[in-house]
């Protein structure tokens, strides 16, 4: 490839393929979505000392299969030429683990996320760290979820060319500006542009399929760049984008302020993020307003798909009652605990989720996108296998019947399987909602409660309890996603996976 010609400078570290499933331990923190646990051994009986040495080997073996693959990092040190350097001035930086088989043609581009800096102070914190400086990111890293290279845990692209674009400038690979006083490179859209170059370069120009993807911070960036990043390719190659957490509401916190918005209006203005918004956006409404993803994705050409908590516990904490709207800490609890909000904070919870659930309602409508909404308590889950897993041992399962929806329709609308896939089941309702049923273009579980909700897996079925049921459109059919408000409840629950002629072509 003749990298270091090209100015590139690779960790020369080999690549590790893992021979068995590759799984990450990882724990969802106030999610409804399991994780995976540790099983003890029991070394107990005769010939013990021989059974716990056995027991240790099979242990470090079993350690060493369920390891992540460990992929190196590249400096891309020619960007530097063109100015694309992290918030320090050192070069930008990437992953890349190549394709093999029917997928040695498909790429999938991978933004990482990691928050903002809208001060000179954050950006400071920001500039001596792994996400404003090369020098300071690990030199590997471990690709899981959608990036993972085991057929079992990420069956559609687990053989494609998969690239992790490191983040190191603080505004969505958004910005473009140079603070003299404070050393403060922000160049995301340049480190945006000359990356993908790159990586055109080296083969993905002759993709047959390309898919970029991103959660949370990196979920904001694919919104801002989906159109961009089709117009790097010829018409002959599909092209879709995957925005995991990274629809940020311009919501109303709980002392009636903006919180979001006024740190988000710092971050536009601080990096000089407004030239590289898109322009359908800012023809009509301020740059602040173009940086929220609600007032862009309905403009968006490029066939997307959205995923995303409506119970976002980042935005619960930080948007809708971070520390400077709570003075008095009556949400210190709630947000850390669920079952500590009184009826009137899971009110305000409900709202900020109908909030969510109405902003897509638009853009549910085009055939060309596709999207779920889930009501877990989390936030980025494409990139970890307890809630990206379709294997046993992943993802729970509600009577195998999630999983063999699974395994149908996972995956089909973002992989290109040219039909959008859509999961009925059955959502439970607190006593007292009305019979009713959603139909085709319902965006999430749509539970009617008379009452205030118990959000997530805290609401236990009575034998009042209506069960409704609910078709959402989705490509994804994830277990762990459907499988929130059944996790106490084992009856009443039907599960059904159909699919539409409707094509997803990219445009």
């Amino acid at each position: 490839m003749g990298e270091e010609a090209a100015g590139v400078v690779a960790n020369n570290k080999p690549f590790r393929r893992p021979l068995l499933l590759v799984l990450l331990l990882a724990v969802l923190v106030g999610s409804c979505c399991a994780a995976a646990q540790d099983e003890g051994i029991n070394s107990k009986g005769a010939g013990g000392r021989r059974r716990r040495r056995t027991s240790r080997r099979r242990t470090s073996a079993a350690a060493a299969a369920a390891a992540p693959l460990m992929v190196p990092i590249t400096i891309l040190k020619s960007a530097v030429d063109a100015g694309a350097v992290c918030m320090d001035g050192t070069p930008p930086a990437y992953h890349f683990d190549p394709g093999s088989g029917a997928g040695n043609n498909s790429w999938i581009v991978n933004l990482e996320g990691g928050g903002w800096c809208n001060n000179v102070r954050a950006c400071q914190f920001r500039k001596t760290s792994r996400r404003g400086s090369s020098d300071l990111m690990e030199k590997e890293l471990p690709f899981g979820g959608i990036m993972s290279s085991s057929p079992t845990d990420n069956p559609d692209f687990y053989n494609w060319n998969r690239v992790k674009i490191r983040y190191c400038d603080g505004a969505s690979f958004a910005g473009e500006g140079f603070d003299k006083e404070n050393g403060f490179y922000f160049r995301g859209q340049r480190i945006w542009d000359a990356t993908v170059r790159h990586l055109l370069s080296i083969g993905m120009s002759s993709a047959d399929k390309v898919l970029l993807t991103g959660c949370s911070a990196g979920g904001l960036a694919v919104i801002l760049h989906c159109d961009e990043f089709q117009a790097f390719f010829q018409p002959t190659t599909t092209v879709k984008c995957h925005a995991d957490a990274g629809l940020f509401l311009d919501a109303v916190d709980v002392s009636g302020g903006r919180s979001l918005r006024s740190y988000y209006s710092d971050i536009v203005a601080m990096q000089g993020v407004a030239p590289n918004l898109p322009p359908a956006c800012t023809a009509r409404l301020d740059t602040t307003s173009c940086f929220f993803p609600q007032n862009v994705i309905d403009g968006i050409k490029t066939p997307i798909f959205l995923l995303n908590a409506a119970y976002d516990v980042w935005q619960i904490q930080e948007s809708l009652a971070p520390n400077g709207a709570d003075p008095s800490g009556a949400w210190r609890a709630c947000k850390s605990n669920r079952s500590a909000c009184d009826t009137s904070q899971m009110m305000i919870l409900q709202d900020f989720r109908e909030q969510m659930v109405a902003t897509v309602r638009g853009f549910s409508g085009s055939r060309s996108n596709g999207l779920f909404i889930n009501s877990c308590f989390a936030h980025c889950q494409s990139e970890l296998p307890a809630t990206w897993s379709n294997a046993a041992g992943g993802s729970p399962a509600i009577q195998n019947k999630v999983k063999q929806c699974s395994d149908d329709c996972i995956f089909r609308v973002i992989a290109n399987r040219s039909k959008k896939c859509f999961c009925m089941f059955a959502a439970v309702a607190h006593r007292g909602s009305q019979n009713q049923s959603a139909t085709g273009t319902s965006a999430e579980l749509r539970r009617r409660p008379s009452t205030a909700p118990t959000p997530a897996t805290e609401h236990a079925a009575t034998s009042s309890d209506r069960i409704d049921p609910v078709v959402v459109p989705c490509g994804f059919c994830l277990s762990s996603y459907t499988s929130y408000a059944f996790k106490s409840v084992h009856h009443g629950i039907t599960l059904i996976c159909k699919t539409e002629k409707a094509t997803m072509s990219a445009h």
